[in-house]
């Protein structure tokens, strides 16, 4: 009997770690089965981000469309991704080129993007450019170029893209945002103005899209990194600011964000937020505790400018 209680724990975490597996598993399968010969566009397809989506969803057999301002970059992707499909279960990529930013050229691209299958299923908005900076140290013009980039691009494509999707009754719209769509944080006001703006209209979108069988889905990670790394060394516990915001420093990979993208359009998940405790708390307290969190924030700009000062 005591043997059996001794083993009964182990085997008991064993069992329950195999079921785990095997849900994760048959999820993974289903995600990828469900963008099987779905047309899917994905922007800034040439970043971090967009080449690992690029990829998840071509192993998926997805017939991609592949967007980015760089003609050579895109090349080499669809040369890296070419090399490693199997052509018996994927599809050849089309490559398309846009700048998200410039606007005026967007009508034009939605048309050539059109032209590929002659419909969209599924529209990854990825495309994002980043600024940091005191406010005062921003230009306007720099401020309006984050606007387009972030903001008036990915709507201006969205907008043109929905009249295949309504006239058809189907489709997928997939906003990937940020954190700092929820919460802003100091010396990126720019930038989180962009993103606020996006998630507004995203959020009006989804409504509205409803009627017409359109889902419209939100992914915001923290910030995106390139490489697994580690924050900076130092004293991490010395203020409440640094406690606060510390996670934020791990980021997450393009790997673990693409992988939750595959599963938002399987699943038609309205909203993700992919973030560590202490950011997904700070969302929470701006929300509950607004005080409370402009009181932290407030301190981090103390230290910034007590640290500059010594």
């Amino acid at each position: 009997m005591g043997v059996l209680a001794v083993l009964a724990l182990p085997l008991l975490l064993l069992g329950v770690s195999g079921i785990l597996y095997l849900y994760q598993s048959v999820r993974w399968l289903l995600s990828k089965s469900a963008v099987q010969n779905k047309v899917v566009v994905i922007t800034d397809a040439i970043s971090g981000l967009g080449k690992e989506c690029s990829r998840v969803f071509h192993a998926g057999g997805a017939r991609l469309v592949l967007c980015g301002r760089t003609w050579e970059k895109l090349e080499a992707l669809y040369d890296a991704l070419i090399s490693v499909a199997d052509p018996s279960v994927t599809y050849t990529p089309k490559l398309i080129l846009l700048d998200i930013s410039d606007i005026n050229c967007i009508q034009d691209v939605a048309k050539e993007i059109l032209n590929c299958y002659g419909c969209v299923d599924i529209l990854i908005n990825n495309a994002s450019m980043k600024v940091k900076g005191a406010v005062q140290s921003i230009s306007l013009e720099l401020d309006k170029k984050i606007m387009d980039a972030n903001y008036f691009g990915p709507i201006t494509l969205t907008k043109a893209i929905l009249p295949n999707m309504i006239s058809r009754r189907t489709g997928q719209i997939v906003l990937i945002n940020s954190i700092q769509g929820k919460i802003g944080i100091p010396f990126r006001a720019a930038y989180a103005a962009s993103k606020h703006a996006a998630v507004g209209f995203f959020d009006c979108l989804r409504a509205e899209m409803e009627e017409f069988n359109i889902s419209v889905s939100t992914v915001n990670p923290t910030f995106i990194c390139s490489y697994h790394r580690q924050p900076a060394p130092g004293n991490w516990e010395a203020s409440i600011w640094k406690f606060f915001f510390r996670k934020v420093a791990y980021g997450v990979h393009p790997v673990e964000v693409a992988e939750e993208v595959l599963r938002t359009v399987s699943s038609k998940k309205q909203e993700v937020l992919m973030a560590n405790p202490i950011p997904r708390a700070a969302v929470y307290i701006r929300t509950f505790f607004p005080e409370l969190f402009f009181a932290i924030v407030a301190s981090g700009i103390r230290e910034r400018l007590k640290t500059k000062e010594e």
